[in-house]
């Protein structure tokens, strides 16, 4: 709404954006972002989606009202933009006490102590770049500054990565300025939270862990890697919590998921990466945001069809409110992630299922009645306010038209819209038989991957700063 607010003044046109109580600080961070700090907006109190037919209008045409009339027909105070340091410049001198109060002070770390970001440090990290130092990335919503290498290697100094993780986080920062992947819906109130995945033989060139405690803290290229994503999210892109950050509750930073490359050569299943283009042994991001999770434990069975109604069981399980992004919003835009074991992996492989038979044979399972999803998108939510059934919503082309083959209620329908949308990762303890689902945000943090581009003569490099 403030975007096209922001376009209708550009145009000479006044405007005013209705905006509820809780979003007010939200919306006058992100028309600072628009350049256009003095944004007309107009409060609606409360939450309309809690007030009886009177509340609201009481409420609109006591404050609301008032508040539109006067943003169309007042001047509006001339704007005020707060200059901000220069990319280089020096912020601060002083103890490492000092620095770190300073940035916690100016909302630039995360509430942990962060590694003070000094020339020389940042230059050890340019180091692994062949890049220019000013090449800039792209630009980043809701704040719309620029993504460049320096700040890239400016967070990364601050997360506590080593220099040679430089190729891998300027990669990251390609995909978050990657349209297709929404960043400016980082801030949304579900609270996801991005889950990054590495592929290729860089895993064992910078030691991520992709066994035991394969999502766990506790090495270094999966811990610094994973806290320089929410560092850049919050330094640059602008999501700070009250502000552009609306998470009712929140995730905090998930680290690097790695996946077991040796497992997926021994079954001969392609790595996660070539679901997007990129061959066995490429180095490759992949970004994707989650609202959570559960593990599946103990998963038992000597075959795929033992294990696999298991797991089906848990996509179901994990799969709710989710579902209203895969219909009327976009088709196809639930994208769910599996991590399975080594050992689960294996065993399918043994029986001669190749990656493609698991996630056909999830997709024709793990399904829900009709009546169901209708009562997600339609009883429980208000995205629907004409409570058309999914057989309407698929005859107006508002729905895949696999929701559409019938108006028996029971009929069950698929919880995604294509076998390809189940993302299944290979990690975590080859000895255990254990499963990881993530329910996936939908359109908001689409999956998007990125190439890791090596600087020249990288292997020398990396020796030497080892």
């Amino acid at each position: 709404m403030l975007r096209a607010s922001a376009a209708a003044e550009a145009a000479g046109v006044p405007s005013s954006s209705l905006v509820c109580d809780g979003f007010l600080g939200q919306g006058a961070t992100t028309a600072v972002g628009l350049g256009l700090p003095n944004l007309p907006m107009a409060k609606v109190p409360g939450h309309v989606d809690t007030q009886t037919d009177n509340e609201l209008r009481d409420n609109l045409t006591s404050v609301t009202v008032n508040a539109v009339i006067e943003n169309l027909t007042a001047a509006q105070p001339a704007a005020v933009m707060i200059p901000e340091p220069g990319p280089q410049d020096v912020v601060m001198e002083g103890s490492f006490d000092e620095i770190n109060r300073f940035f916690y002070e100016n909302g630039w770390s995360d509430g942990l102590p962060i590694v003070p970001p000094t020339r020389a440090k940042i230059e050890s990290f340019l180091a692994f770049t062949d890049l220019p130092t000013e090449h800039v990335i792209g630009k980043l919503l809701p704040d719309n500054r620029e993504a460049t290498v320096w700040n890239v290697a400016v967070n990364g100094v601050m997360a506590g990565c080593k220099p040679q993780y430089m190729p891998v986080l300027v990669a990251l920062a390609e995909a978050m300025a990657d349209p297709g992947y929404g960043v400016e819906h980082s801030g949304n109130t579900p609270g996801a939270e991005t889950l990054i995945t590495i592929n290729g033989p860089i895993i064992k060139d910078l030691e991520f862990n992709y066994e035991q405690g394969a999502l766990r803290d506790g090495f270094m290229a999966n811990t610094t890697v994973g806290r320089w994503w929410r560092l850049y999210l919050r330094n640059v892109a602008g999501f700070i919590l009250h502000q552009n950050d609306k998470g009712t509750f929140g995730n905090t930073w998930r680290v690097v998921l790695a996946e077991n490359e040796d497992a997926l050569a021994k079954i001969d299943w392609p790595p996660h990466s070539a679901d997007f283009g990129h061959a066995r042994g490429d180095n490759v991001v992949t970004i994707s945001r989650f609202t959570g999770g559960d593990v599946i434990a103990s998963v038992f069975g000597q075959k795929p069809e033992d294990m696999l109604p298991y797991l089906a069981d848990a996509l179901i399980s994990q799969s709710g409110w989710q579902l209203i992004f895969t219909v009327g919003m976009a088709d196809g835009s639930y994208t769910p992630m599996l991590v399975l074991s080594p050992i689960l992996a294996e065993t399918m492989a043994k029986a001669g299922w190749s990656k493609g038979d698991v996630r056909q044979w999830l997709f024709e399972n793990a399904r829900i009645p009709a009546w169901k999803f209708e009562q997600y998108i339609v009883e429980f939510t208000n995205f629907y306010s004409g409570g058309r059934s999914m057989f309407e919503l698929a005859q107006l082309g508002k729905a895949n038209e696999l929701y559409g083959v019938s108006k028996d209620p029971d009929r069950l329908v698929p919880l995604v819209c294509d076998p390809m949308d189940i993302q299944i990762v290979i990690s975590g303890d080859p000895g255990r038989t254990n499963a990881q689902v993530f329910s996936h945000n939908g359109i908001l943090g689409f999956p998007t991957a990125r190439a890791i581009r090596l600087p020249n003569d990288w292997k020398n490099k990396l020796t030497g700063a080892q």
